[in-house]
Order: C-alpha cells, then structure tokens, then sequence
C-alpha cells in the first residue's frame, strides 16, 4: 500500500511546536512532501522515502532539532515508510497569514 501526501499531513498533525499549542500543519510550516518512489503500488514490499520541507515560526527557533526529531520519527511510524528526512527551509520566510483557520482560532486570532 501507499503512503500518499494525505497520510503524511494526517500522522503531522500530531507533531508541536513545543511553545505553540497547534500542530505544525495548521501552523503553515510544512512547505513540501516528496514521497519516493511515488506509488508502491506496483511492487507491494517497496518501502517509500518520505523527504519534508518545512519551516519554523522563526530563524534560530530553539526547538528546531526537538520538532525535526518529531516529525521523522512521526512519519517512520507509518506502515510502509522505510526513512525520513526533514529539511529545513527559510525560504519564503514563514508568515502568521499561512496559520489554518481552526490554528487561527485555537489562538484567538480570528
């Protein structure tokens, strides 16, 4: 079975920032999911790679190794994922206007 994009954001919603009481989805800070090879459909036994851009609310964010951890052993919980691997990215910088609307309620935002 394949591990597809949606499986990947669901199990990252489990993932904190360890200041901010949202997950790192609603937060915007998951900028890309790159799974490898694409489908397993045609040979069952493959295992996929799952590679993550994603950001932080800020640059020198302290937690940034704690969330990274986070979200690789996250993803290699899931039936069929043989590795992850989380990539940092400053570009674009992240912004409040990528929070989800449930993120933005849960802070009082909206």
């Amino acid at each position: 079975m394949s591990v597809t994009q949606e499986d990947v954001l669901t199990a990252l919603k489990d993932c904190y920032d360890p200041e901010i009481p949202v997950n790192i989805v609603d937060l915007g800070l998951i900028y890309g999911v790159k799974i490898s090879p694409e489908s397993a459909a045609t040979a069952p036994d493959t295992r996929q790679d799952i590679l993550i851009d994603m950001t932080l609310t800020a640059p020198g964010c302290p937690a940034h190794t704690q969330i990274s951890q986070q979200v690789k052993d996250r993803l290699e919980q899931l039936p069929g994922v043989n590795s992850a691997s989380v990539n940092v990215v400053w570009s674009p910088p992240w912004t409040p206007e990528r929070l989800s609307t449930a993120a933005r309620q849960k802070l009082g935002i909206e």
